[in-house]
């Protein structure tokens, strides 16, 4: 959604050039108030006319596990002013690209048939490291539906090895 995106820059890069002294705790609470603002239903009652902007706030750090800090509640605080909660998930977006392009590294998700161990993680983060030519920060999602293998998506990039992907290279050479 590109109005999202124009709407989320400005505050990406404000939080961004306030908080370089705390990246990494910034992205954790932003990333968790991301998650929150992703429901509809809290969306929805935030939009709702007869609902104030306090109640709003009181019930989104209510939700969050860790307490946030006087940086967090500030910028919840705006973002809700200003109507902007269904853009914090993009928001969370471009911070982590503005924070992960400062310290050359990368995001990966890791679709999996099956839930990978913290030993074979680390192997198979080494070698994805190796073939992106970059750090990444990787996070494993689970997708029985790939029947075997992995599917690690770096950006734009995409390495597919899995068996789902094999059998359609399989269905289209016989159907050719």
């Amino acid at each position: 959604m590109a109005e999202l995106a124009t709407i989320a820059r400005p505050y990406a890069d404000a939080l961004f050039k306030a908080q370089t002294a705390d990246l990494a705790g910034t992205a954790a609470w932003l990333d968790e108030l991301a998650a929150v603002a992703s429901n509809s239903q809290l969306l929805q009652f935030s939009e709702n006319p007869k609902v104030t902007d306090a109640q709003v706030f009181d019930l989104m750090s209510g939700i969050v596990k860790t307490a946030l800090p006087a940086a967090a509640q500030n910028f919840l605080r705006l973002a809700i002013e200003n109507r902007r909660l269904v853009a914090l998930p993009e928001i969370a977006s471009q911070f982590r690209a503005l924070k992960n392009a400062q310290g050359g590294t990368a995001d990966a998700i890791v679709h999996s048939a099956f839930p990978i161990d913290a030993a074979a993680l680390a192997d198979l983060s080494g070698t994805l490291e190796k073939r992106f030519g970059r750090k990444l920060n990787v996070s494993v999602e689970v997708d029985a539906s790939l029947i075997g293998g992995v599917r690690v998506v770096v950006g734009d990039e995409v390495l597919d090895t899995s068996v789902k992907a094999r059998l359609e290279q399989m269905k289209v050479a016989l159907t050719a």
